[in-house]
């Protein structure tokens, strides 16, 4: 799954209230998930219960744990993107506080597609899916090496951003309710050679012939077809002609090889909004009809698709990520791979007033927008509220790999 950052807001909500009771749901969603069977995955839940979420997660303190280790720390790794430096388990803020069997669920989807460095781990990983949360911290320690990511510059913060799976409904004729096409890929695309933009694919009669019997659905709104190519995936509701729905996946198959411009930063340049969320931007677009087309065409990249079916068992996971499995909501992450590889424990720390963050993630996809040492990208889940969470969430971040010894 490729992506882009929509957010370009700053990290204050404009309705605290709405907001605080909306992440609380969504936290709850996230964090709290499913015992791990016996080497199997477990669901992950769906955003959407009305549970609080748990206090260690909304309010814990960005403090470290008081054990330590007594062995000498090994050499710092130098990435192309980054500087790990070896430091104690210690650093590592709230490791004894995190349930890391919600974590389990996301690592032993890694181990299905484990790189040379953590395959030799993943037999290991597989029968502590039974163990409990002694065992399993006992033996990463034993394990695994914490190294804290640094940017090249020395940089040991960065930024977390969030993104999502929207869930829209569409057709697959195009009508006067749905009109807006996604596209496979046209034919004779050329990967990272660029093709024709966004306005000459909407607004070019020979474009648009080349592109002739290449859609999937059509869409009823276009904000909603460019939040879709921005997330790179998504899942989509089609009504069949005797009143049912199927839901399948759209997931990335390519884009037009032009350069993604962020619709948030070209309203925040014009004046236009002070906050880029999605929220925001639909509300400008609200006031604003004629200049649809502007918005969309600030962002020459385009996304094409391809169509996947969806079983239950694939409805209670997110779209495959890079290194090729599907994400867990809340504990999968997209990262620079120039800084940390696919399949890689890491220990996310991040605080702001949208989520408190401490806890094992893990490195599973990248995005056009995720660049550089230390950042990120929380993959939320899947709806309407994950992504009222993805659109606000722009605050600090703290990595640290966990190594095989």
């Amino acid at each position: 799954m490729v992506h882009q950052t929509i957010s370009t807001s700053s990290s204050k909500a404009p309705n605290a209230s709405s907001t605080s009771k909306l992440m609380n749901r969504i936290l709850f969603s996230v964090l709290n998930g499913c015992i791990v069977g016996m080497l199997v995955a477990c669901s992950s839940a769906p955003i959407r219960h009305q549970t609080p979420a748990t206090p260690t997660e909304l309010a814990a303190p960005l403090l470290s744990t008081p054990t330590d280790d007594a062995d000498p720390l090994p050499a710092a790794i130098e990435r192309a993107k980054s500087r790990w430096t070896a430091v104690s388990w210690a650093e590592l803020p709230g490791f004894e506080d995190d349930p890391l069997f919600e974590a389990w669920n996301a690592w032993i989807k890694s181990c299905e597609r484990p790189g040379p460095v953590f395959a030799p781990l993943c037999s290991d990983v597989r029968r502590l899916s039974i163990g409990d949360e002694p065992q399993r911290r006992a033996w990463m320690r034993e394990r695994l090496q914490p190294y804290r990511v640094d940017t090249l510059t020395g940089a040991s913060e960065g930024l977390l951003t969030a993104y999502f799976e929207p869930v829209l409904d569409a057709a697959r004729r195009s009508s006067a309710e749905f009109s807006v096409p996604l596209y496979q890929p046209p034919l004779g695309l050329a990967q990272n050679l660029p093709w024709y933009t966004r306005q000459q694919i909407d607004s070019s009669a020979q474009v648009q012939a080349t592109l002739k019997g290449r859609e999937i659905v059509f869409l009823a709104d276009p904000v909603d077809a460019l939040m879709l190519q921005i997330q790179g995936s998504g899942r989509v509701r089609i009504s069949q002609s005797d009143g049912s729905q199927t839901l399948v996946r759209l997931a990335y198959a390519g884009s037009n090889g032009q350069p993604y411009k962020s619709v948030g930063r070209w309203l925040l340049d014009q004046g236009a909004v002070r906050d880029a969320s999605w929220p925001a931007i639909k509300a400008w677009l609200a006031q604003n009809p004629g200049r649809v087309n502007e918005l969309l065409w600030s962002n020459p990249r385009t996304v094409f698709f391809r169509e996947e079916a969806m079983s239950a068992l694939d409805a209670a996971w997110g779209p495959k990520g890079a290194q090729g499995v599907p994400l867990t909501p809340g504990r999968s992450i997209a990262v620079d791979p120039g800084s940390i590889p696919y399949g890689t424990p890491v220990w996310l720390a991040s605080r702001g007033p949208n989520l408190n963050l401490q806890k094992l993630v893990l490195a599973q996809d990248t995005g056009s927008a995720i660049v550089g040492g230390v950042r990120a990208d929380y993959f939320v889940g899947w709806g309407n509220a994950a992504a009222e969470v993805a659109g606000r969430l722009k605050q600090p971040l703290r990595l640290w790999v966990l190594w095989p010894k």
